[in-house]
């Protein structure tokens, strides 16, 4: 069988489409112009950024959500750089995603020409596989093996170099096959393990977490817990794995864990650990869980072999996708879970009190209530309503009050990484524009990445970005406070009125100072974005001093003072 020849770059363009890809972000640059010229007359959208920072940002939000790899196309150099922060969010966050890097010419390298990088060396920490693609006959094979590692096991990013002059060049090579995603399943043997250590268990409970999760595995997973009546905490956001309204949910296992859940996970004698890595986040610290032999016996299922028994040593691990072994657990016998019979209700009680009002606000001092705000967010938008957030103690607000309504409801760095709020909004709402899309961002991270307002506006992106502007950069100005009381050093800012930024970009724009002023404001937000397809900005201008839904930066600082004075 013959096949025409074409350039590198067309075959690239070509090999996207025996791969399903339909959407691409990115910013353009000369490194890899025969690509850019390929998808002019391609049906791949091509999303322009504005930073490759949000671009990446994007393809990462675009993997959680359709768990497709995300593709971004970044030029050589700068542009590397500038994405290896969504690299880094894709990896943490086992987000499938594809990074095209274009390179200087092959007769360049290893001479530190303009821009260059050894894309290996850079990479090598932060993705699943990085390489550089030297010649254009071996592009289809270089791809279909990046989408395979990219979805198969664990999920994650590749990264793939592509030479400027191997663009150009003409191959006649035919298409590869579209890939094909991989993953292990549990033994029959190892459930009956399992469900063994179960029968045995007084105090049970299941933490769920990490990539490689679709619908049908959630709702294995729910009908399984339902069966044995179990209690399920969501890890460090991953809230979504489950319906917060279930009965079986009794909240998120994370920074600012709920201290009684705390206590369950500690005090368990069985934890059953689907998906999560258990790393930090998870396990305040590595104390909910001890290392590397925990107190509990503990259950650690994950996709990647190389993740079990690398922090905890489980009395039994298994290397599993989430569909896998949630499809056995939902068709497991159920065991005798009259042992724990009310744990779950007693969980779900504590979880409604922990979300109740803080005390903060129950003196009406506050002319802002950021609990009401997400009170009124919550009766306002549809229960599919998807919720992106960043990294700052802003993201209490979204974790700790909001209910989610299921998978795909929230996208957030488990990494921590400022920026990520603003792209995964608009990469949202341009995937699936008919959902309603909110974004919570602090003031220093809407000026991170706030720039891909103009890339809503461009592609008629009609998210709600809320933008709590208390004027600092608060978790670091709250553990000043702790460590340093008193002793402010580059935490303050000095903000643009970003409601009138909004406005310029070409959306709408307002700010609020009461709390009676949010819900009209959050009204007619909603109502610019879905009828003008624009994004609305509500500024929320509101005393830095309530850092904490538990505490002030005051009485933070008198604490850390009292205790100074005591040694």
């Amino acid at each position: 069988m013959t096949h025409p020849s074409r350039t590198g770059g067309q075959i690239l363009v070509d090999a996207l489409h025996t791969h399903g890809v339909d959407t691409a972000f990115g910013v353009p640059g000369e490194s890899y112009l025969d690509v850019l010229d390929a998808l002019h007359d391609s049906d791949i959208r091509f999303v322009i950024n504005r930073q490759e920072g949000g671009a990446a940002f994007m393809a990462e939000a675009y993997g959680k959500m359709t768990g497709k790899p995300g593709i971004c196309f970044v030029t050589r150099g700068p542009g590397a750089t500038n994405a290896s922060i969504g690299v880094h969010t894709a990896y943490q966050d086992s987000t499938p995603m594809i990074l095209f890097i274009g390179q200087v010419g092959s007769d360049f390298i290893d001479r530190e020409a303009f821009q260059e990088i050894d894309y290996r060396r850079m990479f090598g920490q932060m993705a699943k596989w990085v390489t550089q693609i030297d010649r254009a006959d071996r592009i289809p094979e270089y791809i279909a093996r990046a989408f395979q590692v990219a979805t198969s096991g664990r999920p994650g990013p590749v990264v793939l170099a592509l030479p400027e002059d191997m663009l150009v060049t003409q191959a006649a090579v035919p298409d590869a096959r579209r890939y094909q995603p991989v993953q292990a399943a549990p033994s029959s043997a190892q459930i009956a393990q399992l469900r063994a250590m179960l029968a045995q268990a007084r105090r049970p409970i299941v933490l769920l977490g990490g990539g490689s999760w679709n619908d049908q595995a959630c709702a294995d997973l729910a009908r399984f817990a339902e069966a044995n009546r179990l209690p399920v905490g969501c890890t460090f956001r991953f809230q979504d794995l489950m319906d917060n309204a279930h009965p079986n949910y009794v909240g998120d296992v994370g920074i600012g864990i709920n201290p009684t859940l705390a206590a369950r996970v500690k005090e368990a004698d069985l934890v059953i650990a689907i998906g999560p890595r258990l790393g930090e986040m998870t396990t305040s610290g590595y104390s909910l869980l001890s290392s590397p032999v925990p107190r509990q016996r503990l259950v650690h299922i994950h996709a990647d072999p190389e993740e079990l028994g690398s922090v905890y040593q489980a009395d039994l691990m298994i290397a599993s996708g989430a569909q896998q072994v949630c499809a056995m657990l939902a068709a497991m016998e159920p065991v005798d879970s009259s042992a724990w019979a009310s744990t779950v209700e007693e969980a779900k009680a504590e979880l409604a009190a922990w979300q109740a009002q803080p005390p903060i606000f129950r003196d009406g001092s506050a002319p802002l209530d950021l609990w009401q705000v997400v009170q009124e967010l919550m009766r306002q938008a549809p229960r599919d309503t998807i919720i992106t957030n960043g990294a700052g103690n802003y993201a209490t607000w979204a974790h700790r009050f909001y209910r989610y309504g299921g998978r795909r409801t929230q996208l957030a760095p488990t990494n921590g990484a400022m920026g990520y709020a603003v792209p995964a909004g608009v990469a949202a709402k341009i995937i699936d524009p008919q959902r309603t899309v909110v974004t919570f961002a602090g003031d220093g991270e809407f000026m991170m990445t706030g720039q891909e307002l103009a890339t809503a506006v461009q592609y008629g992106a009609g998210l709600i970005i809320l933008v709590f502007n208390n004027g600092m950069f608060g978790t670091i100005r709250m553990h000043q406070e702790r460590d340093y009381p008193g002793r402010v050093s580059a935490t303050s800012l000095h903000n643009p009125d970003f409601a009138a930024l909004a406005r310029a970009y070409g959306g709408h724009g307002e700010a609020v100072e009461k709390t009676e002023e949010f819900a009209p404001a959050l009204q007619r937000a909603l109502a610019y974005a879905n009828e003008r397809k624009l994004p609305a900005v509500i500024e929320l201008r509101y005393d830095g001093n309530l850092i904490t839904p538990n505490a002030t930066l005051e009485t933070i600082r008198k604490t850390a003072e009292a205790a100074k004075a005591g040694r």
